[in-house]
C-alpha cells in the first residue's frame, strides 16, 4: 500500500459512496460527475458551498502573442457547450442539487466571467437564492489582450448568495475586518492570479488546471462564510484548491470531481498542507454567535439582587432593579431593553 493510501485511511478521506445518501462526517473526495453525485449527499448538510463551474468560454480560434507563441488557454472538452440552452440545462441541475443540499442557513458563493456569471445569477434568483453580495475579484497580474481588439480582462465576478431570503447566514464580519488592517472589507479584491508554486504542475512543468484559482482568493471566502469544522461543498473540484484552504482553515471539505488526473493532483496537494495556525488564528468569534444569558437569570443566580442600581457610563442615569427583573427610571418600569433605549432617547437598545 503506497504512502498516499495509508494517509487517506488515517484521515478517514473516503471514496466510496454509499447507496443511501451521503452523511458527511469527514473530508471527502469523490470522483464522479457532479450532477450524478449531488444527487447522493444528504438534504441539508452542508454549510457553505463554493461553485467554479465551466465558464462556457465558446472559444473557436487558437490565441497567439505577438510573437507568435501559443497562449495556453481553456481548450478542455468540460467546458465546451452546443448552445446556451445546453449550457443552462446543465446549470440549472447542479444549482437545484445544491440548494437541497445546503443547510437553511447555508450559503454559496459563485465565481464566473461575462461569458456565464448573468446567466447563472438568473437561474439563482428563479431558484429563490437570496443575493448578500457580488464581489468583484480583479486580478493584479492580469493576462494581456494580445490583439488589442478588446479592452483586457482584468477581472472576475463572484456572487455570494444564502439559500433563501429567511436564512440566518454566516457573515464573520470582524474576521474580515481584521484582515483588512482593521477597516471593512469591500466587494473588491485584489488579488493575484495563481502562478509560481502554487500553481500545480505535471512532470513536465506544465500547468494541470486552466482555470487553477489562487489560494488567497479561497482563504477570503471560506473565513468570511463558514465557522471551524463547518463542511465546504465544491462541486467542480478541480486540483483541490477549496480543499487545501479548508484543510489549512480547520474545515471538512467533500471535493467532487470527473477528471482522474484532477483528483489525483488534488489529493497529493492536499496531503502535504498542513494547519495554517497562523492564518486560523485569524478567525474572530462574532459578538452576535456568543451565548447570551438573559437579565432575569442573574437574579436568580444572585449575581444581581433587587434593589441594586444599573448607572450609565458617566453615572448621571441611574435604574432600580426590581424583583421580577424588569428596571425603574423614575416613573418608567420595563425590560433592560426598553429601559436602556428610554434612557438613551432612542428606539432600541440591546441591554444596558
Amino acid at each position: 500500500m503506497n504512502l498516499l493510501k495509508v494517509w487517506l485511511r488515517l484521515m478517514n478521506y473516503d471514496e466510496r459512496i454509499n447507496k443511501k445518501k451521503l452523511k458527511i462526517r469527514s473530508s471527502k473526495f469523490i470522483l464522479g460527475d457532479s450532477i450524478t453525485e449531488l444527487k447522493k449527499i444528504e438534504t441539508n448538510s452542508i454549510d457553505l458551498a463554493f461553485c467554479d463551474p465551466p465558464y462556457n468560454l465558446q472559444l473557436s480560434n487558437k490565441l497567439y502573442r505577438p510573437d507568435m507563441s501559443y497562449v495556453s488557454g481553456v481548450k478542455e472538452s468540460w467546458d465546451k457547450f452546443s448552445s446556451f440552452k445546453e449550457y443552462d440545462d446543465f446549470t440549472l441541475k447542479w444549482l437545484k442539487s445544491i440548494k437541497r443540499v445546503l443547510k437553511d442557513d447555508g450559503s454559496i458563493w459563485i465565481i464566473g466571467s461575462y461569458h456565464n456569471i448573468y446567466r447563472i445569477g438568473y437561474l439563482m434568483q428563479n431558484l429563490g437564492f437570496w443575493f448578500l453580495n457580488d464581489v468583484i475579484w480583479t486580478k493584479i497580474n492580469p493576462m494581456p489582450n494580445f490583439r488589442g481588439t478588446r479592452f483586457t480582462n482584468a477581472h472576475e465576478t463572484l456572487i455570494w448568495a444564502s439559500k433563501s431570503k429567511k436564512s440566518k447566514y454566516t457573515f464573520n464580519y470582524r474576521t474580515m475586518k481584521k484582515l483588512n488592517n482593521n477597516k471593512q472589507m469591500r466587494s473588491d479584491w485584489n488579488l493575484k492570479i495563481c502562478s509560481g508554486k502554487e500553481r500545480v504542475k505535471d512532470g513536465s512543468n506544465q500547468k494541470v488546471h486552466s482555470t487553477q484559482k489562487p489560494e488567497q482568493l479561497l482563504e477570503r471566502i471560506v473565513l468570511s462564510s463558514s465557522r471551524p469544522g463547518d463542511i465546504v461543498l465544491d462541486p467542480f473540484f478541480g486540483t483541490g484548491t477549496t480543499g487545501a484552504v479548508c484543510k489549512k482553515l480547520g474545515r471538512k471539505f467533500i471535493g467532487i470531481e470527473k477528471d482522474a488526473d484532477y483528483i489525483k493532483y488534488a489529493k497529493t496537494r492536499i496531503m502535504k498542507v498542513e494547519e495554517d495556525k497562523n492564518l486560523k488564528s485569524s478567525f474572530v468569534e462574532e459578538k452576535r454567535n456568543k451565548v447570551r444569558i438573559p437579565f432575569s437569570t442573574l437574579l436568580k443566580k444572585g449575581l444581581i439582587k433587587a434593589g441594586n442600581c444599573l448607572y450609565n457610563y458617566n453615572k448621571d442615569v441611574k435604574a432600580k432593579v426590581m424583583s421580577d427583573g424588569s428596571l425603574k427610571l423614575n416613573k418608567n418600569i420595563g425590560s433592560i431593553h426598553k429601559i436602556g433605549a428610554l434612557a438613551q432617547k432612542r428606539l432600541s437598545c440591546n441591554g444596558w
